[in-house]
């Protein structure tokens, strides 16, 4: 059965991030507390994947050890289901992510969004980065609430995981296997530049990572 996700990135003022805070920061800070979340990342951590076009593998040649990291893998960057409460609108005052967040972003330089079908954006971009990059990285598994003053000071982490040598982005760039339309931001591209703009412009930022349906 098919599913359609998205992973989006919104820059907000801040009386509006400092209004967000109770509903969303509580939800990402289950989903950080989660043990068996918490090890899927550890399991990543000390056992970064091999190149994706492996892993369709037989069990002959994708060894069980591996395809259980896989699996791992997969359960920690798909949408976990406390943030995914903010999308589905099941707050006693039907306070949805969609009407509430994203509907309220009305220029295109405010917001990234990958929306995927059968995938998850997210997934793709933490394989490219690799887990060493996606540590330094706020928040978690790509959902986030920052401030202005917070954008501010992770910017030199963010450029420090997303800054890429040619020889590093080529890299990264094989291992996304998302394709993109013509005017489709790269998984590599939107988030550092969502940083730069929110900073550049005393900006915070909502990141978010859902299953739509």
């Amino acid at each position: 059965m098919g599913f359609t996700s998205a992973w989006s990135i919104s820059a907000h003022d801040d009386d509006f991030i400092t209004a967000l805070a109770p509903r969303l920061l509580p939800l990402i800070a289950a989903e950080r507390a989660e043990p068996l979340a918490r090890e899927r990342w550890e399991r990543w951590r000390q056992e970064p994947l091999p190149d994706f076009r492996t892993w369709g593998k037989p069990f002959g040649q994708f060894c069980r050890r591996e395809a259980d990291a896989l699996d791992s893998f997969l359960e920690l960057t798909a949408s976990g289901q406390h943030v995914q409460e903010m999308y589905d609108g099941l707050s006693p005052d039907d306070f949805s992510l969609l009407t509430h967040v994203w509907d309220l972003v009305t220029d295109t330089e405010d917001i990234f969004v990958s929306v995927k079908s059968k995938e998850y954006a997210l997934r793709s971009f933490f394989h490219a980065i690799g887990p060493a990059r996606a540590a330094l990285l706020p928040g978690w598994c790509g959902n986030f609430l920052l401030t202005s003053a917070e954008v501010r000071q992770t910017l030199p982490a963010v450029e420090q995981a997303l800054g890429f040598t040619a020889e590093e982005r080529a890299r990264a760039k094989d291992q996304d296997w998302l394709g993109y339309g013509d005017e489709e931001e790269s998984v590599l591209d939107g988030p550092l530049r969502m940083w730069r703009h929110a900073a550049a412009h005393a900006r915070g930022l909502c990141g978010v990572s859902v299953t739509i349906y």
